[in-house]
């Protein structure tokens, strides 16, 4: 059966829970320390569009999309304009290794192409071998060796909408 998955905006009353997801050794494994790029800050930056995953209405996953052309340098700057970037994580531990990252990842894209972005990259640690294979079956395709960022080694994943 299908999953239905809601994405809403995170807004100030979420953010303790953002911030005890941000606690979890297996988001700070992948994500660093809390206090690397505080979501406080994050919801007051108008370049990225913050959302909870919600799952029959629990929320229990953070998703994020950005333009990567708001800043210089970016790994994806060589994207044609209207690209999108999109970072996620699942913060509920017993909802990991179920499929539910695939899941999610598709259905934001799908809202992402909807609303005319012409690709979209993630890029995740190189080491995250579970975080390449969900995207992998969400229909990214790795665009490049490992390599190093201002937001740490990283390899890169493109999914184009009409490829």
């Amino acid at each position: 059966m299908p999953q239905e998955y809601q994405l809403r905006r995170v807004t100030a009353s979420d953010l303790p829970l953002l911030r005890r997801w941000r606690r979890m050794p297996h988001v700070i494994e992948w994500w660093g320390p809390p206090e690397v790029e505080p979501e406080e800050d994050k919801l007051a930056d108008r370049r990225i569009a913050m959302w909870l995953v919600e799952l029959v209405g629990r929320p229990f996953a953070f998703a994020q999309d950005y333009d990567p052309h708001a800043w210089s340098p970016h790994p994806f700057s060589h994207l044609p304009p209207g690209a999108r970037g999109i970072d996620q994580y699942i913060g509920e531990p017993q909802m990991l290794g179920c499929g539910h990252g695939a899941a999610f990842v598709r259905e934001h894209c799908n809202r992402l192409f909807a609303a005319d972005a012409p690709v979209i990259g993630t890029d995740p640690h190189p080491d995250n071998t579970r975080a390449i294979r969900a995207y992998q079956k969400a229909g990214f395709s790795v665009a490049s060796e490992p390599q190093e960022t201002r937001w740490g080694r990283a390899i890169l994943m493109e999914r184009w909408r009409h490829r």
